[in-house]
């Protein structure tokens, strides 16, 4: 499994140290605009091949799967021509900017029978596997609270006056987009798509949400989503039943530990090794290239469409609009 990646940023860094650990797997060759952003990575991880011209990258034989985390509102296009091209593809987080990207994505990967992945930590964790296998102990559930935050230096420059990419619609940015987005996977993962959906932000005056509260209405429980780029806070999900209660201790992005509270009985779950959480999703990723299993690959994309719908649906209750929006 050999890889080629888009994006110098953090969470590229992450993701080759994530992949060092996984036997099998490499990255041949790193994109960037600038040859001097991408060496620091190259040296660091002792990948052979700089690009700065996407077109090589695309055509590189020596890449089986292309890893795009590029800016939000570039994830479209990029999968789309590493899928053109013959590239299987994982995609950071959110997907991408609209329903309708993911479902032409889908399209062209399933003709191509190319596969396709939305990186996204949370769902391939060991502890939420745990929290699935568990949560039913809880009896009827009442309420689900997820609270993501985390004070962006981005942020500062915004009030400043500049507009970073994480803040700026024409880049698919914001709160919702960029860490609300694993609090709903957290939770559409468990339950499925709610009955409705409500997405109520702290806006800038540029039109991105800095923050915001998500509130999905399930038949018989209140799921409530809160993801803030603007201030911090103890990050947890707590899901609350009639017998009792469950807590994910700093936050859903991570499942770093797990507490059942079950009346007057604590039991602590954790079966993750590694600190680094991109590992995890790797694992699943490879072992189905591996196998060639695109019925589970299939499914898992089937997912992400579902996840794309209701974060739609939720962005635009808000009224935060992107100009893939109108394409």
């Amino acid at each position: 499994m050999k890889i080629g990646t888009i994006g110098t940023g953090f969470i590229v860094d992450v993701f080759l140290s994530a992949l060092n650990k996984i036997d099998g797997a490499e990255c041949v060759a790193i994109y960037s605009r600038k040859e001097e952003t991408a060496k620091p990575l190259a040296e660091k991880y002792q990948v052979g091949t700089i690009y700065t011209d996407l077109n090589k990258l695309y055509t590189d034989p020596t890449i089986d799967f292309i890893y795009v985390a590029s800016p939000n509102s570039f994830h479209y296009e990029h999968t789309y021509r590493a899928l053109e091209n013959g590239k299987h593809v994982i995609c950071e987080k959110p997907f991408t900017s609209t329903v309708h990207e993911t479902e032409s994505l889908m399209e062209l990967a399933r003709k191509n029978q190319l596969m396709l992945f939305e990186g996204i930590t949370t769902i391939h964790l060991p502890n939420y596997q745990l929290i699935k296998q568990h949560v039913d102990k809880l009896g009827e559930l009442k309420l689900v609270q997820c609270n993501y935050s985390q004070y962006s230096s981005k942020y500062d420059a915004l009030l400043r006056g500049e507009t970073p990419n994480v803040f700026n619609p024409e880049f698919s940015g914001g709160a919702l987009a960029d860490i609300n987005i694993y609090n709903l996977h957290f939770v559409l993962n468990l339950f499925g798509a709610p009955q409705s959906v409500n997405y109520v932000a702290n806006k800038h005056p540029n039109g991105i949400d800095t923050s915001g509260v998500l509130l999905m209405k399930y038949p018989k429980f209140i799921a409530e989503c809160v993801g803030a780029k603007d201030t911090r806070s103890m990050n947890f999900v707590l899901i609350q039943g009639e017998n009792g209660y469950l807590h994910v201790e700093n936050g859903a992005n991570g499942c770093q530990n797990v507490i059942l509270h079950l009346k007057d009985k604590e039991v602590r779950l954790n079966s993750q090794t590694t600190i680094n959480t991109l590992y995890y999703e790797l694992l699943t990723f490879k072992e189905i290239f591996d196998n060639k299993d695109f019925e589970r690959c299939n499914q898992l994309l089937d997912y992400s469409h579902s996840v794309m719908e209701v974060y739609e649906q939720a962005r635009k209750t808000a009224d935060i609009i992107f100009p893939a929006d109108h394409q």
